[in-house]
C-alpha cells in the first residue's frame, strides 16, 4: 500500500485512558504492519480547571463528579492497574491536576517542528508517571528542551499564545464531529473508534481501510 493510512486522534494530556489507548493503538499499528500517519488534536476534558489546583486528583474527581472519595480511590486503583498491563507506571500520588491548554499549545508548537509525537509522549509521561507540572510555561519549556526543541522559542510561543487558535480549532472540530469523550480516533477520515480499545480493534479497522483501497485500485485498473 503506497499511501499511509491517516489517523487523527483527539486526546488530552491529563486523560489516563488517552495514554492507555495510545499504547493499545500503537500495538494495533504494529500488528497492522503498514504505514500509518498519526496526528494528535487537542481536547480539554476540564477547561475550567485552574492552573494551580490545590488538591489531589482524588479530591478533584470527587468534587467534579460528586462521588465519595473511597469510590474515586477505587477508580484510580483500577485505571492504574490497567495502565500497568500496557507497561505504564501511573503515580497518582504525585500527579499535579492542572489546566492543559498550554500543554496543547506546546503540542501544536512541536507539530510545527515535526516533533508532535515525541512531545505528546513526553507530556503524558511527565504528567502520569513523573509527577511533573504541565500547566506552567517554564516547566513545559523544560520538557520541550528535553526532546531537543529550542527552549526560548517555546517560551516565546506560549507567552504569545501563538498556537492557541489551533487548540481552539481542534476543540471546535471535535464538537462538530460530536466527540464528547477521549481518546477518539478518526481513521482514514471516515471510521471513528472511541475509547482505549484493544489492539485488535485498531488492527481490524486499519486492515479494512487497506482492503477498501486495494479494491478501489483494482476496480480502477479494470476500467
Amino acid at each position: 500500500m503506497s499511501e499511509a493510512v491517516k489517523v487523527d486522534i483527539w486526546s488530552d494530556v491529563q486523560c489516563p485512558w488517552c495514554y492507555i489507548g495510545k499504547r493499545k493503538f500503537e500495538a494495533g499499528v504494529a500488528q497492522f504492519g503498514d504505514d500509518v500517519e498519526v496526528e494528535y488534536h487537542s481536547f480539554e476534558l476540564a477547561p475550567d480547571t485552574p492552573v494551580d489546583y490545590e488538591g489531589s486528583p482524588l479530591e478533584y474527581l470527587s468534587e467534579r463528579k460528586g462521588l465519595p472519595v473511597a469510590q474515586v480511590h477505587e477508580m484510580l486503583d483500577r485505571v492504574t492497574g490497567i495502565a500497568a498491563s500496557v507497561g505504564l507506571d501511573f503515580d497518582y500520588g504525585h500527579v499535579h491536576q492542572t489546566n492543559t491548554v498550554k500543554a496543547h499549545e506546546l503540542i501544536h508548537f512541536a507539530k510545527s517542528k515535526g516533533r508532535q509525537l515525541d512531545m505528546k509522549e513526553r507530556l503524558l509521561k511527565a504528567y502520569f508517571v513523573e509527577g511533573r507540572h504541565v500547566g506552567h510555561i517554564a516547566g513545559l519549556a523544560d520538557l520541550a528542551a528535553e526532546i531537543g526543541l529550542d527552549r526560548a522559542e517555546v517560551v516565546a510561543a506560549l507567552e504569545a499564545e501563538t498556537f492557541l487558535g489551533d487548540v481552539k480549532a481542534d476543540v471546535a472540530q471535535a464538537a462538530a464531529y460530536g466527540i464528547r469523550g477521549v481518546p477518539f480516533f478518526v481513521i482514514d477520515g471516515k471510521y471513528g473508534v472511541s475509547g482505549a480499545q484493544e489492539p485488535g480493534t485498531f488492527t481490524e479497522v486499519l486492515q479494512q481501510v487497506r482492503a477498501e483501497r486495494e479494491q478501489a485500485s483494482a476496480a480502477g485498473l479494470a476500467k
